[in-house]
């Protein structure tokens, strides 16, 4: 799961000032010609929407940023570091490890934020001259780089977050209805990061996250419930599907009772989020309609039933969906 990283970034140190003498034919005696060392490059982290996942933090943790170039005679400053600029997806909160404290928010594709300034470059000698040091010898070393230990934290920005239990078909009902490829198998557990697809249409666009399946006690942690979980805290809307191959509507009334009340002891504002619920596997049970209208008045909450296998009723479900999100003006 890699949803949450720490790693180490360093800023580039600046470069050293350079001591020198202007030496040139008949004039024995030249000032001091000795430029500054360059700025150290800064660590910039920025929000890409080609990412979604944190996955290459996981796999490298400490990243450093190039030092300022030293000053050189003629009083020519030295070449400042390229920026070290680090990709996170769109959503990304970047912290202080140690402190918890919020550095940026990075929401919108393209924002960025500057993490680890690069130390300044130091004075040449040419800086130092004055009427009573006209032979100045000295010069800055320049400043050093600053190293901080950052906690990243993804919270995926989807209109539409799919939650329910393992293999309740969310990863299958993402790719009938989105160009996303997740990885689809009748195991627990499949789905191991999140996922996002993107419903479009002429005029709207709409963008949808499979989240993991819940356990009962993720709130507690159980399953890598809490990472999961925070998914789903920025979406709109959550669509909430049920595994309904078995099972009769007392039985998918507690399934969905408990995965509820999952969601209220992690967070009671995400438990009054706005709620789609949908019986999944229409193929496999051709009365699932039927159970539908059951569950809806056993419930008192409107329920619909579709096949992310066949894609049987899913464009009733696309245009309920964007209603939600987009509703009439």
């Amino acid at each position: 799961m890699h949803d949450e990283v720490h790693i180490s970034v360093r800023s580039g140190n600046g470069g050293a000032g350079c001591v020198s003498f202007r030496r040139e034919k008949y004039v024995p005696e030249g000032g001091p010609d000795g430029g500054d060392g360059g700025n150290g490059a800064d660590v910039v982290l920025q929000a890409s929407r080609h990412f979604n996942t944190l996955t290459p933090y996981s796999r490298k943790r400490k990243w450093k940023a190039p030092s300022g170039q030293p000053g050189t005679s003629r009083n020519k400053s030295g070449l400042k570091g390229d920026d070290l600029v680090l990709e996170v997806p769109c959503g990304t909160i970047v912290r202080i490890a140690e402190s918890e404290e919020i550095l940026a928010d990075l929401t919108e594709e393209g924002q960025r934020v500057v993490v680890a300034p690069g130390g300044r470059g130091g004075w040449g000698n040419f800086r130092f001259k004055k009427a009573t040091n006209q032979v100045p010898r000295q010069s800055g070393p320049g400043e050093p780089g600053v190293t901080l230990q950052l906690k990243l934290e993804l919270k995926l920005l989807a209109d539409v977050g799919i939650i329910g239990f393992p293999n309740a078909g969310k990863s299958t009902l993402l790719s009938r209805m989105s160009s996303a490829k997740p990885k689809i198998g009748n195991y627990p557990f499949t789905t191991l990061d999140p996922q996002l697809g993107v419903v479009e249409r002429a005029d709207r666009t709409m963008v949808m996250a499979d989240i993991p399946g819940l356990i009962e006690g993720a709130a507690e942690g159980v399953g890598l419930g809490h990472q999961f979980l925070r998914h789903v805290e920025r979406c709109a809307l959550l669509l909430h599907l049920v595994d309904a191959s078995e099972g009769d509507a007392a039985e998918l009334a507690e399934r969905i009772r408990v995965l509820d009340s999952e969601l209220e002891r992690f967070s009671p504002e995400l438990a009054a989020k706005p709620q789609l619920l949908v019986l999944n596997k229409l193929d496999v049970r051709p009365d699932l309609a039927e159970l539908a209208q059951e569950l809806t008045a056993l419930t008192g909450r409107d329920i619909m039933a579709i096949s992310g296998v066949t894609g049987a009723n899913l464009r009733e479900l696309e245009n309920r969906l964007l209603e939600a999100v987009f509703p009439p003006e």
